[in-house]
């Protein structure tokens, strides 16, 4: 069982050379409890709602062991909500969760969705050469959450893992896999048609972009599949 360290929310919204014009990465702790509803965290923000937010990435969660590997690598302390997290945790496989696991913090039940993707507003907020590459070399992405039962949380609370589908698949494990497709095509498309087997059986519900993907890698290897 881990621990919920903080809860971040948007702390002001700020200028951004990309497409939008302004970013909502800006997120800082904030004290007492949260609710969390069915599109992420009460009085939180998405600039970029294309890209960002929405039932199937509604919360965002970053795990202090992977913040402190950074805060190695980068030579200042990785604080929570730097990386635009709303939830930084400890004693949480975040970045080795299971595609579909759910926990449980507070009164709210999350379960796990999908890695995060890293992008040029990223790597502008950090201002770190080559960040997105390094990212996403280092699979250390934590995890989006979609809320599958509305309720309240806060820095303190216990997180409990109450549920791991059975098709094992990881967050990195999938994240890896997508980003080498090119280069191994058949480890993508075997991971793909688990998670869309396990899908099928209603063992996990695949997000949109999930699906999307997983559906991709299958018919790169064999066209007519899916």
């Amino acid at each position: 069982m881990g621990e919920l360290l903080a809860v971040c929310r948007v702390h002001q919204l700020l200028p951004d050379k990309g497409a939008v014009g302004v970013t909502a990465i800006d997120k800082r702790p904030v004290d007492g409890r949260v609710k969390a509803g069915r599109l992420g965290l009460y009085a939180d923000v998405q600039a970029d709602r294309a890209n960002h937010g929405g039932l199937d990435q509604a919360v965002y969660a970053y795990a202090q062991e992977d913040a402190d590997v950074w805060a190695a690598e980068l030579g200042y302390e990785v604080t929570p909500g730097l990386f635009g997290e709303n939830l930084r945790t400890g004693g949480v496989a975040v970045s080795t969760a299971l595609i579909g696991e759910r926990w449980r913090v507070g009164t709210a039940t999350l379960e796990v969705t999908q890695p995060r993707t890293p992008c040029a507003t990223f790597q502008r907020r950090l201002g770190e050469p080559r960040w997105v590459k390094r990212f996403t070399q280092a699979n250390r992405t934590g995890a989006y959450l979609r809320v599958v039962e509305p309720g309240e949380l806060g820095s303190g609370d216990a997180v409990d893992v109450v549920h791991r589908p059975v098709h094992d698949v990881t967050v990195a494990d999938w994240f890896a896999a997508w980003n080498r497709r090119g280069d191994d095509a058949a480890a993508a498309a075997a991971l793909a048609r688990r998670l869309l087997d396990a899908a099928d059986r209603g063992e996990v519900r695949l997000s949109v972009d999930m699906r999307e993907r997983a559906q991709k890698a299958v018919a790169a290897l064999d066209p007519a599949a899916r």
